[in-house]
């Protein structure tokens, strides 16, 4: 029953706009093309024995389509975070919510979370997955209990102007925040306070943060083209800024094992520095045809993935995994 039910999302996953469009096409444009070995296909088709009938062109296999369509905002979705049990999406909008969806039905687990007074631009899950935390336009940071949608704290505010990017330390202790008013900040996950001075440095609008598995330093991505490293016990940058990027820097992270960054950037490349002396490590990574817009490590650090506004998805080892 499991094979089958999953077979029958992809079955309407596969041929969701023309069944959408007319009902008929279940039995014209969707059973007589699904891949001969698909269930849903030889389970009915045998009953509608005058429906079309396929020569060429059947799918042999069922494509790598999305499976899931998470579609109740009503704005544009500005980001996204997967919990660390694969069990829930969140989601940040231009509507101003926060929304928690199961990552196997893709249904709302719960109401929007409603607090912010402006776009939602960023969202991540703690690494117990009980804890959200979402910035805004509003210039305000707010966690969320993962299980109620409820806020757990008042706004954290201290940013003078939008924030664009936060993140969990992996041990959940801290928040980072980024903000277009060029700092950093670090905020007890428990209490909301500060607990340090704003990180200045950047000379332009920070767009991405991220801390090391560790807990013990912050990177961060600014317009300025540059790439910075802060101690999260003093607040200081740790290194000279990471600097080659040719335009503006707009997603950095870790590798799990602490000892490379990766940064994409408008300029069309992803570099990979060391973590520990801000060199690079390698030629800028080049594929992309246009701006690159995030970018990510694997568990395991051995592959970097990078997105961009090329549509594309372009994956591949980092050289220290077979150095």
């Amino acid at each position: 029953m499991s094979d089958f039910a999953k077979d029958a999302n992809k079955f309407v996953m596969e041929f969701l706009e023309p069944i959408a469009n007319a009902a008929p096409h279940i039995y014209l444009s969707a059973l007589p093309f699904a891949p001969r070995n698909s269930k849903i296909s030889m389970h009915y088709l045998k009953l509608f024995q005058k429906t079309l009938t396929v020569r060429m062109g059947q799918m042999e296999y069922w494509s790598e389509k999305c499976f899931l369509r998470l579609a109740d905002h009503d704005g544009g979705v500005a980001s996204i975070a997967i919990s660390t049990d694969g069990r829930y999406i969140v989601s940040g909008s231009d509507d101003m919510t926060v929304r928690v969806w199961d990552a196997q039905t893709g249904h709302s687990v719960m109401d929007p979370l409603e607090g912010h007074n402006d776009q939602v631009t960023t969202v991540a899950f703690s690494s117990n997955g009980r804890h959200i935390v979402s910035g805004s336009w509003d210039r305000t940071v707010r966690v969320w209990d993962a299980q109620t949608g409820q806020s757990v704290m008042d706004p954290l505010r201290g940013h003078h102007k939008r924030v664009t990017s936060v993140a969990f330390s992996h041990n959940g202790r801290h928040i980072v925040s980024g903000s277009n008013d060029k700092t950093v900040r670090v905020w007890n996950a428990q209490t909301g306070q500060s607990v340090l001075d704003p990180l200045k440095g950047h000379h332009k609008r920070v767009t991405s943060v991220a801390f090391s598995c560790d807990g013990r330093y912050i990177v961060s991505g600014s317009n300025d083209k540059m790439v910075r490293v802060w101690d999260v016990q003093t607040g200081q940058s740790v290194m000279d800024p990471l600097k080659g990027h040719d335009n503006y820097v707009t997603s950095v992270a870790f590798s799990h094992d602490g000892r490379h960054i990766v940064s994409g950037s408008y300029d069309h490349t992803v570099r990979v520095w060391d973590a520990q002396t801000g060199q690079n490590i390698m030629d800028p990574l080049r594929g992309h045809d246009h701006l690159v817009t995030s970018v990510a490590f694997s568990p395991d650090s051995r592959y970097i993935v990078s997105g961009s506004w090329d549509s594309t998805v372009t994956s591949g080892k980092t050289p220290f995994a077979y150095l």
